[in-house]
Formats: structure tokens, C-alpha cells, sequence
């Protein structure tokens, strides 16, 4: 029996006790399992922002990994270098193929005696299964501790969490051995994001008198910070390079893990085949296109023809209906592009977020991609 069998994660469906408040709707896919919202979605998702409610993402997965070989295991098997990473500081990291395609993102923070992987819901069982496959020799014990811990998020301190280990997440930081792939504007740089980590027996008490906002105000945040999302802006197909992960997620000097030929080829000699783009969406429709809808190009030499999908969507308070969508890297940046979900179509102006010239650095000096400061 391995280690994480040996720690069951909690039952599945899992329910949030939160989503007995009064008003609360419970999400679904990602987010089932908590509350999409408690009742007043585009209130909840002001308040969310400036930092007068905290989001309950006690759905999501907590994988650990303890031992005084971790932090020397985990920089030799992901994209970053963590051999120095020191007790709460927050960063991200991945776990990829051979072929350099994204296999777990995962959020990082050690407590000086134990490092947590916060990860999506479906992520945690396989992820620990997998890295107690990779023990080998390695002074390390892994655990899915999804069933004993919840995340808590908000866009400021809390200072009655003090006390709560807390990632803050590096977004759109470059972080040491990061490129960015987008320009110096970003509009994730008015977006503070932090997450809670607190025992699950406490999660009730701990947001007692609080005002909470559903997942649905997260995503809005989310999407107009331009922060991509494993398991929804990604397939299995996804490279780092073209959803800008480049920035916080991978250290392009540091020494060999597996996909890093993908990685540094890419990189410094060719571009990648797709690249994430922002989509500020016609919103005369009052609705939203369901992920995986076709992102359409009128292209006046060869006709109207696919260029990708919508790969998430939400109604944000103050932009109105916006999307992001992973579409072919050589699409016109300029294009105006329609979104068709089903029998509607949605005009759609993109927002630069991967360049168009992305990669082949090597040689070439430009003012739109650049490494840290």
C-alpha cells in the first residue's frame, strides 16, 4: 500500500458546510462542492475585491510533501527551482511531460518543515500517487491532505489568519529564472490574490460573521487578471509558453527535470503552437459562451475558419462579459474575432497576452519580451 493510500481523500461529491448559508447556490465542474454564489453575484464580486469578503475554495486539494530531502526531490523533478525556497515564501511550479506539456500546476509554500502543493479538486489523489511513485531513495513522505485541510482566499490579509500558513500568489510577477511573454501593462498587477490554508474542522468557525463571495466573483478576478487556470485554460495538450506561466512558474537556468528540452527549445529557438488571449466580449446578448466554444477569424484570404476556443468565461462587474481563449499563435493581434457558442455569436475584441512572436530569443532583443528586472 502506498503513502497516499494510506491517506484516503475525504468522500466524493464533496460538500462545503458553507453552502448552507442562506442564498447559497452550489457550484459545478471545477468548482462543484462550494458555492457559485449566495445569491448576489455581482455584489459578492466587489466586496471580493476590495478585500470586504473571503472565498470559500475548501473544494480544492492539498498534497504535502515532508522530509529533509523535499525541497532537493521537488527541484529536480519540477520547472522550478526551489532548493532555497524559504519558509512562507509563496511560488508555483509544474510538473511536465517528456514532451514539456503540463501535467500538474501546482501552488507552493513551505513551512520551513513541510512543503504545500495547493492544487485543483482532481489533481491532489493522482499528483501524491505519482510523486510517491518518484520517491525512489529520497528522504520524503507524501500525503493528499485534501480531507483534513481547506483553502480560504482573499485579495487582502486577514489578520485573524494570521496565525494560517498563506500563498500569495507571484502573478504577473517574473519571478528569478522567469520571462514574461506579455507587455509591461498587465492588469494582474492591481490583482492581490492570497490563500489560507486552515484545518478543515475549523473552516465553519473560521468564516463565522464573515461576508463570503461564490466562485463565480473568483473567476471574474481571476479572468480580468489574465491568470491562467490548470484543468480549465489548459489541455493535454498545453506547453507553459502560451499561457505566459513562463513568468512564475518556470526557472529557465536552472539544472534538468523532464520537459525542460521542450522548455528551453521553444524558448530560445522556435514559439509555441497556441497562445492564451483576453477577450473582452459584445455583452448586448446577456449571456456567456460556454468553455470550449469556437473562437472564429474572418480571414480575408482564406474565408471564416476556427482559430481556437473559449477556455473560461465570466461577467465581471465593471468590464462586462470577458473570456479568456487559447487560440493559434499567428492569428492578426489585431483581428476582431467572433466567439460562437451554440446558436450565439459573440463579437470579440483580444487583448495581447502572449505575443505573437513569442520564443526564439535567442539572438534577438525586443521590448515586449523580456526577463526579470
Amino acid at each position: 500500500m502506498t503513502h497516499a493510500e494510506e491517506n484516503p481523500t475525504r468522500p466524493t461529491p464533496y460538500t462545503s458546510p458553507l453552502l448552507a448559508r442562506d442564498g447559497a447556490i452550489a457550484g459545478d465542474g471545477a468548482d462543484a462542492g462550494v458555492a457559485a454564489h449566495y445569491g448576489r453575484p455581482l455584489p459578492e464580486q466587489r466586496a471580493l475585491e476590495a478585500g470586504d469578503a473571503v472565498a470559500d475554495l475548501s473544494h480544492r486539494g492539498v498534497v504535502t510533501v515532508t522530509g529533509e530531502d523535499r525541497l532537493t526531490w521537488l527541484n529536480t523533478l519540477s520547472s522550478q527551482h526551489v532548493l532555497n525556497l524559504a519558509p512562507g515564501q509563496s511560488t508555483e511550479l509544474l510538473f511536465l511531460s517528456l514532451q514539456g506539456r503540463i501535467d500538474y500546476d501546482c501552488r507552493v509554500v513551505d513551512d520551513g518543515t513541510r512543503t504545500w502543493l495547493l492544487v485543483e479538486a482532481f489533481e491532489a489523489a493522482p499528483l501524491a500517487a505519482w510523486l510517491d511513485s518518484m520517491r525512489f531513495m529520497m528522504r520524503v513522505e507524501v500525503a493528499d491532505a485534501t480531507a483534513d485541510w481547506a483553502v480560504v482566499a482573499s485579495t487582502v490579509e486577514v489578520a485573524d489568519f494570521a496565525d494560517d500558513l498563506v500563498w500569495k500568489d507571484p502573478w504577473p510577477g517574473v519571478a528569478e529564472g522567469g520571462f514574461a511573454y506579455s507587455g509591461e501593462e498587465h492588469p494582474g498587477r492591481d490583482r492581490h490574490w492570497y490563500e489560507y490554508l486552515i484545518p478543515s474542522a475549523r473552516l465553519e468557525e473560521a468564516l463565522a460573521g464573515r461576508e463570503l463571495a461564490g466562485t463565480m466573483a473568483v473567476e471574474a478576478l481571476r479572468i480580468a487578471a489574465w491568470r491562467p487556470r490548470f484543468g480549465l485554460d489548459t489541455d493535454e495538450k498545453t506547453i507553459p509558453h502560451e499561457l505566459d506561466l513562463l513568468r512564475t512558474a518556470v526557472h529557465l537556468n536552472k539544472g534538468c527535470y523532464k520537459g525542460q528540452e521542450t522548455v528551453a527549445r521553444v524558448h530560445n529557438l522556435g514559439h509555441p503552437p497556441r497562445r492564451i488571449v483576453f477577450l473582452d466580449l459584445d455583452g448586448s446578448h446577456h449571456t456567456l459562451p460556454v468553455p470550449g466554444a469556437d473562437v472564429v477569424f474572418v480571414d480575408p484570404k482564406r474565408g471564416e475558419r476556427v482559430v481556437g476556443s473559449v477556455t473560461s468565461a465570466a461577467l465581471h462587474h465593471e468590464a462586462g462579459p470577458i473570456a479568456l481563449a487559447v487560440i493559434k499563435r499567428n492569428v492578426d493581434a489585431d483581428a476582431v474575432l467572433t466567439v460562437v457558442s451554440g446558436d450565439t455569436e459573440y463579437a470579440a475584441s483580444q487583448q495581447l497576452i502572449v505575443a505573437t512572436d513569442a520564443g526564439q530569443v535567442v539572438g534577438r532583443q525586443t521590448g515586449f519580451l523580456r526577463g526579470p528586472r
